[in-house]
């Protein structure tokens, strides 16, 4: 695609920000309404942008779930038993969306007596089965994830106090700490987060190294990375560094 100076650095903002509107664009740009829109269309169909009410929100790196869901079953299954494992009875948790925290609800024992908010709608179908007492955050369906997002969400999230929060995260640096592509999602885990007594985040171990975007915790505000296999030294080391516990499953 060629992009002119202008589609260049309306881009970069994107980067920065990750989202735009319209009315604010213009202003920076000092061009028309409609030479903005014509420009969101021109990145939109280039795969980099998604156009919204009145701007743009970068394009998310999300991979649909059932495509995930068939990724390191094996290595997500044992991280998904040592963190039920970490729940104690009488608990109030939070379970996040994704395919290592479904593993979570998974092999949680039917009729435990504890209850669990989560904002991913199947973890709440896989938690009502087992008879465990669950309460669904409302918010925006996204059809990716499977995940209720947005600020009602975030509002209910915000009402609750968890003893622990289980989430998961596409990257892991000592930089950026913990990050994830999609930015509604990194909303509900720093919400999650500054409402909970003990924070373990589980990811398998090609998360390691990685980072995305959004950036939602430093690696001292997590208690526990739950994996399947321990980082690379470097990363080792700022975890231990960070307080933080690696409990490989």
């Amino acid at each position: 695609m060629n992009m002119n100076e202008r589609q260049q650095q309306l881009l970069e903002l994107l980067e920065s920000s990750g989202e735009v509107k319209v009315a604010g664009l213009k202003e920076t740009f000092g061009v028309t309404e409609m030479t903005i829109r014509r420009d969101l269309e021109k990145l939109e169909l280039a795969g980099f942008v998604k156009r919204t009410f009145g701007g743009a929100i970068l394009a998310s790196k999300d991979v649909a779930l059932q495509e995930r869901s068939v990724v390191m079953t094996d290595e997500k299954s044992r991280i998904g038993r040592a963190a039920a494992a970490l729940v104690q009875e009488n608990d109030s948790i939070f379970i996040d969306g994704g395919t290592t925290t479904l593993y979570i609800a998974r092999h949680l024992k039917p009729g435990k007596n504890i209850t669990v908010v989560t904002n991913a709608l199947n973890i709440a179908l896989e938690l009502l089965e087992k008879g465990i007492t669950t309460v669904v955050t409302g918010g925006m369906a996204l059809e990716t994830t499977s995940t209720l997002v947005g600020p009602g969400t975030v509002e209910a999230i915000a009402k609750m106090a968890f003893d622990r929060v289980f989430l998961g995260a596409t990257g892991i640096t000592a930089k950026h700490g913990f990050s994830n592509s999609n930015m509604y999602e990194a909303e509900i885990k720093r919400m999650a987060i500054r409402q909970a007594a003990e924070v373990n985040v589980v990811v398998d171990r090609t998360k390691f190294g990685a980072k995305e975007l959004f950036s939602f915790a430093a690696l001292s505000e997590a208690h526990r990375i739950v994996c399947d296999r321990l980082p690379e030294p470097d990363l080792l080391l700022a975890c231990q560094e960070s307080g933080v516990e690696l409990l490989e499953a």
